[in-house]
């Protein structure tokens, strides 16, 4: 029961985090790039698809890490 509470609290901190970085993409990074470094193109779902591709990323491999095959 223990491992089930710590794998569950990981994964909210996990999802706690994803969420301050796709915020502060959403205000600053996003605009930045669709002002400055896209501004011909000028689609933004691209970005945020782009965004939440590397967090899914990310998340998926720290749950990978993280329950990986245990040493005995």
């Amino acid at each position: 029961m223990g491992d089930r509470i710590k794998m569950i609290v990981t994964f909210a901190l996990l999802g706690f985090a994803a969420g301050v970085v796709a915020n502060f993409s959403g205000k600053y990074v996003i605009p930045w790039l669709s002002t400055f470094v896209l501004p011909m193109i000028g689609i933004d779902w691209v970005l945020s698809g782009a965004a939440g591709a590397l967090i899914t990323i990310g998340l998926v491999t720290a749950w990978a890490y993280m329950s990986g095959p245990e040493q005995q």
